[in-house]
């Protein structure tokens, strides 16, 4: 027997629900858990891995989750105080991704070590560069006027897909440090991967709640 279409989109509703509160606690989860293994100040190159998982981990899952209709922890907020609060925590995502790739470079001078000798280096410079070009770009829809000849639905569109694309990249950084000698000298075996898993699950969770945010309607209509 068919489901109803109401039974259709309850199923929806309920497993868009899951998955958006099982991000907010991977995110939240991964980056305790880089924060106890790194140990902050015990050298220069610990706040790294910590102020890098804080970024692209939390603070920018948490972003691009505040307009999930399903999962959004400021759900009670308008969508002009949702947008305010997205705008605020990206910012904080590009200012802690910026202050871990200043103190890897100060890091690696100090020991005399090459920059961007690896994927991991290269992966983690684009994001952190992709990161700030989508800051700026999202100053256009905080003040439309600047961009006249834009319609704004159109500049919405483009920045939630560059955003998908800039948070991949991301979670793309954190996957190639987990591959670092520095990361498995210390987690091995089932537990590195469960981490791994982590910046998967989130990333396959941001992607259906960001390629659904325009259809979302549409899709629960008979």
């Amino acid at each position: 027997m068919a489901l109803s279409v109401e039974t259709e989109s309850h199923i929806y509703r309920t497993l868009r629900t899951a998955s958006g509160a099982a991000a907010h606690l991977v995110a939240l989860g991964f980056t305790i858990f880089v924060v106890v293994l790194a140990r902050p100040g015990s050298n220069l190159f610990s706040w790294h891995p910590v102020l890098m998982s804080l970024a692209f981990s939390f603070l920018m899952t948490e972003a691009l989750l505040v307009f999930s209709p399903e999962s959004s922890l400021l759900h009670f907020l308008s969508r002009k105080g949702r947008a305010c609060c997205h705008w605020v925590l990206q910012l904080l995502a590009l200012l802690s991704a910026l202050l871990g790739l200043g103190l890897v470079i100060l890091h690696k001078e100090q020991l005399g070590k090459a920059h961007l000798a690896t994927w991991h280096g290269q992966a983690g410079l684009l994001a952190v560069l992709w990161a700030g070009l989508q800051c700026a770009g999202g100053v256009g829809l905080l003040y439309p006027k600047l961009l006249p000849r834009w319609p704004l639905a159109k500049l919405k569109l483009y920045h939630a897909t560059s955003g998908l694309v800039g948070y991949l990249l991301g979670s793309t950084s954190l996957l190639l440090g987990m591959c670092s000698l520095w990361f498995t000298a210390s987690v091995t075996g089932g537990a590195w991967y469960l981490a791994v898993l982590c910046p998967v699950l989130t990333s396959l969770v941001v992607m259906n709640q960001v390629s659904n945010a325009y259809l979302y309607r549409k899709r629960i209509q008979p």
